[in-house]
């Protein structure tokens, strides 16, 4: 398929997303990353010419060019009339019985454990924020995994049980029918550049002169996270912003004692705040990793 009738059928996606979300009283809320698929997906939204809001989840951890991006698009899409919001990471209570809003430096001592590739829980306070009664678009696509590729769909019915969710891999008029039906007040996502290969994605940024995030002209092929487990090249990250190891390790050594006062087992790999960076920053998971997440996580 040509790139012409990938973009038409994008729209066209966009489109009936409003549609289904409009039906049902649902507001259309483009999830916005500051990352090449959803600077692409922002552009298509803004041809479609259908009223959506752009919305941003704060992880505390983005790299500091990501942020300056997000806020100089935002600014842009203000001047144009398109609505932007910016979700900061909701209230915990901290592991030294504090009222405050998370970031991950907080949540490593709550946790009791970094996040690993296993027990992403960084993703569900800072990335995987509920939209409930609004409508979701994202620029998930298949071709940034074979996990995509096999559980997710042009339209989706969100639910936390994996059981009750609905997915339809097309927007045939049966699937969209279907959708209509199944959506009602339910959380829902649209995800029109799904089938886009990442050409596609940086041919379409080039015909339509996509202003991207400064990071991708310095060699990144993806942006997210500073530090995250899903990355393997995270200790080149850190080369980079040394203050964000800095902030990494301080937490765990926060981590440390707060295991030590509740009689955990800091023996191993958990000895140092450097150690534990160590072990947290290999290429490989390792059996230390999944056992860890086994014991820990989920405990008081």
């Amino acid at each position: 398929m040509k790139l012409k009738e990938k973009i038409e059928k994008s729209i066209r996606r966009i489109v009936q997303a409003y549609e289904i979300a409009a039906q049902v009283g649902n507001t259309l809320i483009l999830a916005y990353s500051g990352g090449k698929d959803s600077d692409v997906l922002l552009d298509l939204a803004i041809k479609s010419g259908v009223p959506f809001v752009v919305q941003h989840n704060h992880t505390t951890v983005d790299a500091p060019e990501t942020v300056y991006h997000i806020r100089d698009v935002f600014k842009c899409l203000e001047n144009q009339g398109i609505p932007t919001k910016i979700n900061f990471p909701p209230e915990i209570v901290t592991a030294d019985g504090k009222v405050t809003r998370a970031t991950m430096w907080n949540l490593i001592p709550k946790k009791l454990m970094p996040p690993t590739r296993i027990v992403r829980y960084c993703c569900e306070y800072f990335k995987e924020r509920r939209f409930d009664n609004q409508h979701i678009m994202t620029g998930v696509r298949w071709a940034e995994s074979a996990r995509r590729k096999k559980g997710r769909g042009v339209h989706e019915k969100l639910h936390r049980q994996k059981e009750k969710r609905v997915i339809y891999m097309d927007e045939n008029d049966d699937a969209h029918k279907l959708f209509e039906i199944c959506h009602k007040k339910a959380r829902a996502a649209t995800n029109p550049i799904i089938d886009w290969t990442t050409q596609e994605i940086w041919d379409y940024v080039r015909q339509n002169n996509i202003v991207m995030n400064p990071l991708y002209a310095r060699g990144l092929s993806r942006v997210g996270c500073i530090g995250c487990p899903m990355n393997t090249k995270a200790l080149r990250e850190f080369e980079k912003y040394p203050k964000y190891k800095a902030a990494y390790i301080r937490a765990f050594e926060q981590m440390r004692l707060v295991r030590e006062r509740r009689g955990r087992d800091n023996s191993g790999n958990f000895q140092s705040a450097e150690t534990i960076f160590r072990w947290w920053t290999e290429p490989k998971l390792d059996v230390t990793q999944i056992s860890l997440s086994d014991k820990e996580e989920g405990r008081p």
